[in-house]
């Protein structure tokens, strides 16, 4: 595997060891791991959904954090004592830690559990002095004109 250098980026640049964290964690080979299952669905023009497979989990088993621009779900099966004798395993019931790296200006709006899919609204939501504004353009020009001629007009009747 081959090993990225950012230090001629960060000799020159201010801010961006995000960037070198979520390249790092990429080439980690995070990836690889495929448990729970999820999907990731657009929603809107500024939503989305994350959606995760976690069959007997119970809401109280789950924790959803959000730090540093990160979504951490993570999921631990309480032990109930008494534990049946299993045949065959096909539903995993282990614990887990998936991270997901949010954009600037994502916010988790809710999560939910419903027949065993762990449902988590995200929208974007961008601060009013972000966003793209337009910019009337008006004849200026023209009123500037033609007050200094009547200010100029003034002047003449008052001499």
């Amino acid at each position: 595997m081959t090993s990225v250098d950012f230090a001629p980026l960060f000799r020159t640049a201010i801010g961006f060891d995000r960037l070198a964290r979520l390249v790092d964690t990429a080439a980690s080979g995070q990836e690889a791991q495929s448990y729970p299952p999820y999907n990731i669905e657009k929603t809107g023009d500024d939503s989305y959904r994350l959606t995760m497979a976690l069959a007997g989990f119970r809401p109280e088993d789950l924790d959803l954090t959000v730090k540093d621009n990160t979504l951490v779900v993570s999921g631990r099966v309480a032990n109930d004592g008494q534990k049946p004798e299993i045949l065959y395993r096909g539903i995993a019931g282990r614990a887990f830690e998936r991270r997901f790296v949010l954009a600037d200006h994502i916010v988790v709006e809710g999560a939910d559990v419903q027949h065993g899919l762990l449902h988590v609204g995200l929208k974007r939501v961008v601060p009013e002095a972000l966003k793209p504004r337009k910019i009337a353009i008006g004849s200026a020009a023209p009123a500037v004109q033609g007050s200094i001629a009547n200010d100029t007009q003034d002047a003449s009747k008052a001499a």
